[in-house]
């Protein structure tokens, strides 16, 4: 591994850690079916405006050229994956499950980023890389399954819906990790961000809350709008164009256990030594897919 894909596993590690955060502070700022705070559809299309508008900023600070036309392409794709679909269907979600159950969904997304961006990007990840993302998903998945067992939870609706962000945000990685390379990763979510405006606003003004929510929900509607939103991506995408989409994208196995962590303090919700014993083996995985090759394309473009 060179030095700059060993710098991108640290922007990735980071921006999972911020994303991490986000499903237990979306239950924070959702609430319960019986005690429901913000709606779905404010926090998932007002968190967009919030970050929206940061964007503005940063744009005109740094004077950021404006994008080609084949560009504005691919961005089309990334604000389909990361400011509407993802954030629609986790928020829809959260009311209804535990952060420590959609957390787990969230194990089959590096799989599905991978096999997308190596479609996309015309590499080709050594089989030993895909023992150990296969490996990787399966602990995840299985975990999942003895969960259910254990505590009852089976497949519902709040599960679709889950895994349709999960398609919806492999989507927006695939590409926004591909287009950091030539626009800068700040500069692809930003103009996402500012592209969706038009769409964003008026339907965040639709969830506006018509009665007052507890401040603890006004918190978590901040950290998703600032971290999640903006500032988790400026990680991200950098970590993705500069270590590979494909090999970055197995650290977000990580994802679902540093979410069930966080969900201690935030939610009070309990950890076992179960979760600790798969979370470690997951961590295993990660470390190896490390050391496996991913064959780069000769070129490719960062445009559609």
């Amino acid at each position: 591994m060179t030095p700059p894909e060993r710098q991108g596993m640290w922007f990735g590690l980071l921006g999972v850690m911020m994303f991490a955060v986000t499903l237990p502070v979306t239950r924070l700022a959702v609430g319960t079916a019986q005690d429901p705070h913000l709606s779905g559809l404010f926090i998932a299309m007002g968190r967009a405006v919030v970050a929206g508008g940061l964007s503005i900023i940063y744009l005109l600070v740094t004077k950021a050229a404006w994008p080609s036309r084949d560009q504005w392409k691919g961005l089309s794709l990334v604000a389909l994956g990361v400011v509407f679909g993802f954030p629609l269907f986790t928020s829809l979600a959260m009311r209804h499950v535990e952060a420590s159950h959609a957390s787990v969904i969230t194990g089959v997304l590096p799989l599905a980023t991978a096999s997308l961006a190596a479609i996309m990007n015309r590499q080709r990840p050594s089989w030993g890389f895909w023992v150990c993302a296969v490996t990787g998903t399966s602990l995840v998945v299985g975990f999942a399954l003895l969960r259910s067992g254990q505590s009852g939870l089976h497949l519902q609706s709040a599960d679709l819906l889950l895994l349709c962000a999960m398609a919806f945000a492999a989507v927006g990685y695939a590409w926004g990790g591909r287009m950091s390379q030539s626009m800068g990763a700040e500069q692809v979510i930003c103009w996402a961000l500012l592209m969706s405006l038009p769409f964003t606003m008026p339907l965040a003004w639709l969830g506006l809350p018509t009665e007052a929510v507890p401040w603890s929900a006004w918190a978590g509607f901040a950290y998703v709008s600032l971290f999640s939103m903006w500032l988790g991506f400026f990680a991200w995408y950098r970590g993705l164009s500069m270590g590979g989409t494909v090999r970055v994208s197995q650290i977000q196995l990580l994802q679902p256990f540093l979410g069930m962590l966080m969900a201690i303090p935030i939610l009070g919700e309990r950890l076992d030594l179960t979760t600790v014993g798969f979370g470690l083996a997951v961590v295993a995985t990660v470390f190896v897919s490390r050391q496996m090759p991913v064959q780069q394309s000769q070129s490719h473009s960062s445009t559609p």
